[in-house]
């Protein structure tokens, strides 16, 4: 199983040599993948609903404090670094032109070495999509999967074409390919009835959040029974469901989660070190090939001897 981190986005963490200090020692400490979240502003005021938290607010956090560009960060890190894995996590497709992002992404790729992946998702918070111009946001699942088709043919075809209501285009060269063939893998994030069928449709892997309160895949049971959505979604979908890998990001672990869920089952993640590996082999018997974990820390020292302490106390027992 391979084990990621969040890397930091926004505020002081971000600033340039910080940001290369955890991701430099995330990379040595052997974490195999850093995450990279997405959000080109924050509106100051939003009505929209937050889908994981219990309240629907979102956590604003530093982001006064100044927040990167997704892209342009997961480009730096990859610059400094020469093994880690490189995750939007997620991206919002409907953020930027279709051709753009496939071009962007591309272009990481090729430089990086073959190193990114992209987590995907349709949005949620209109006040940005308005502030930035993107498509209407009601329109952002059937945005999401017209540019993801797009991003495909971009990245395949030597003679691109696409034909869609929402992004056309032909008669263009699109070079050079992704390093990865037939392009970075597609990590599709959500755990809604949508973004089940947006995966089997058009994911290499399903990339849910186990603390979504609308949703919820935060004990065994319930993630097991999500499995099984997902597998028959992509029968339904004319695809092999062997053929939809498992991946799953953890907002919270430790001994400060609650033990229980909701269902009455243990809460994934929750309790000592030994809980946590205990259920990241329970996962990775499921099927499951990659986790990511947000770790905290005021500082570079701080998140970096979180991970450390992580790597020694749970990853040692896996």
């Amino acid at each position: 199983m391979k084990i990621g981190f969040n890397a930091p986005i926004a505020g002081s963490l971000a600033q340039a040599e910080t940001l290369t200090r955890i991701c430099v020692g995330g990379e040595a400490m052997g974490f195999d993948f850093a995450t990279f979240s997405d959000h080109i502003v924050i509106p100051t005021s939003i009505n929209a609903r937050y889908p994981y938290s219990e309240t629907g607010e979102f956590p604003t956090g530093s982001a006064a404090a100044g927040r990167h560009e997704q892209l342009t960060e997961i480009a730096f890190v990859a610059a400094k670094t020469s093994r880690l894995r490189l995750v939007t996590s997620v991206m919002v497709v409907p953020h930027r032109p279709a051709v753009l992002a496939a071009k962007i992404l591309s272009t990481i790729d090729v430089l990086s070495g073959g190193r990114l992946t992209v987590g995907i998702g349709a949005g949620w918070l209109q006040e940005e999509f308005e502030a930035i111009g993107a498509a209407p946001f009601a329109a952002r699942g059937a945005v999401t999967d017209e540019y993801l088709q797009a991003f495909r043919a971009l990245w395949t075809q030597e003679d691109p074409r696409f034909a869609g209501e929402h992004v056309k285009f032909g008669g263009i060269v699109f070079a050079p390919k992704p390093v990865q063939k037939p392009g970075p893998p597609i990590w599709v994030g959500g755990e809604s009835g949508p973004a089940l069928r947006r995966t089997a449709r058009l994911g290499d892997a399903w990339y849910p959040i186990g603390t979504n309160p609308a949703h919820p895949l935060d004990s065994l049971a319930r993630y097991r029974a999500g499995i099984v959505r997902l597998r028959e979604a992509v029968a339904d979908a004319g695809r092999d469901p062997a053929s939809v890998g498992l991946v799953y990001r953890v907002a919270k672990h430790g001994e400060d989660v609650p033990r229980k869920a909701s269902d009455g089952e243990r809460r994934l993640f929750s309790g000592s070190p030994a809980d946590i590996a205990a259920d990241l082999r329970d996962l990775s018997d499921l099927g499951v090939t990659d986790v990511d974990f947000a770790f905290p820390g005021a500082t570079a020292e701080e998140m970096l001897d979180a991970m450390k302490q992580f790597r020694d106390n749970v990853v040692s027992r896996l």
